[in-house]
C-alpha cells in the first residue's frame, strides 16, 4: 500500500487532529504506523474482558512509543466501555475502577494526552439511573479512585445521552475535563452549539463523527451544513488551551472523505 497517496493535515490546524486506532483492517501496530505521518493524535481504543483483551503488551507500548517520538505524533487512552462506575453494586464498580486503573498502568509510557471516560447510566435516556443520587455518588468514589494515578485535567468525561449538567458538579468538583462527542449530542437531540458555549472552558477532547440514518461514527461528511464551521471557529478562537478533535470513525472509506471535508478548512 502506497501511504503517500493519502492526504496528511498533520500540524495544519491550531488544535491536535485525530482519529482512531481501528481505520484500516489490521493490528494496532499497523494503524498505527498508516495513520503516524498524517494526523497529530490517535485514539486507541482499549478494552478487556474475560473473554478478549486488546490490550498492547511491553512490546507494542515501546513500538507506539517510538512511533510518536519520530512522528510528532500524541495518544488519546479510551477507558474501556465495558465499565459501570456508578453501579449499585460494590464489586461490579470496584471492578470496573480497577479495569481503567490497568489501562492507564499500561498506557502510562505513552504519556497520553488525555484519557477518554464513560459514565455509563443504568438505563439509557435522559436520565442515567432511576437512582441518580446513589449513581453519582458511585461515580464519585469511582473518580476518587482513578485520580490516584492521572492527573485530574487529564481525565477527560464524555458526553454520552443524558444532559451533561447532571454531572456537570463532579466534573467541577474534582477539576476533570470534558469530551465533547459531537456525534453523541447529535444523535440525542441535543444541541453542540449550547455545549460548545458552555462546556470548551473545560473540553480537552472533542470528538466528531457523522449520523447517517440513525447511525453514528459516520463520515464527517454527514455533520449538518455549517457545523463543522461553527466548530472550527470555536477552537480557532485564540485559546492557549490545547486540544485534540478526534474524528472517531472505524474504517478507511470514512476516515478518507473525512480528510477530504477537512482539508477545505485548511
Amino acid at each position: 500500500m502506497n501511504f503517500k497517496e493519502y492526504i496528511s493535515l498533520k500540524n495544519r490546524f491550531p488544535f491536535r487532529l485525530g482519529t482512531t486506532s481501528y481505520i484500516i483492517p489490521a493490528d494496532l501496530t499497523a494503524n498505527i504506523d498508516f495513520l503516524a505521518d498524517k494526523v497529530d493524535d490517535i485514539e486507541l481504543v482499549l478494552f478487556e474482558s474475560d473473554e478478549i483483551s486488546n490490550l498492547p503488551d511491553a512490546a507494542t507500548i515501546k513500538a507506539l512509543k517510538e512511533t510518536a517520538d519520530r512522528h510528532d505524533l500524541t495518544y488519546t487512552v479510551h477507558l474501556p466501555l465495558d465499565t459501570w462506575l456508578g453501579h449499585r453494586k460494590e464489586s461490579v464498580r470496584e471492578n470496573s475502577v480497577d479495569k481503567c486503573l490497568r489501562v492507564i498502568e499500561r498506557t502510562e509510557e505513552l504519556n497520553p494526552f488525555a484519557y477518554v471516560l464513560h459514565f455509563h447510566g443504568d438505563q439509557r435516556g435522559e436520565y442515567p439511573s432511576p437512582d441518580v443520587d446513589r449513581w453519582i455518588e458511585g461515580h464519585r468514589s469511582s473518580v476518587k479512585s482513578i485520580l490516584q494515578a492521572v492527573d485530574s485535567r487529564n481525565l477527560c468525561v464524555e458526553t454520552l445521552d443524558y444532559r451533561y449538567e447532571i454531572i456537570e458538579d463532579i466534573i467541577n468538583d474534582y477539576d476533570l475535563s470534558v469530551c465533547l462527542d459531537i456525534g453523541h449530542l447529535l444523535l440525542c437531540g441535543h444541541m453542540p452549539e449550547e455545549y460548545l458555549d458552555r462546556y470548551l472552558p473545560r473540553t480537552r477532547v472533542l470528538h466528531l463523527h457523522g449520523i447517517e440514518e440513525g447511525q453514528d461514527h459516520c463520515s464527517l461528511s454527514f455533520l449538518p451544513a455549517g457545523l463543522l464551521t461553527n466548530i472550527i471557529d470555536h477552537l480557532d478562537n485564540g485559546s492557549d488551551i490545547s486540544r485534540v478533535l478526534t474524528m472517531e470513525i472505524f474504517d478507511e472509506e470514512a476516515f478518507n472523505q473525512s480528510m477530504d471535508v477537512l482539508s477545505s478548512f485548511v
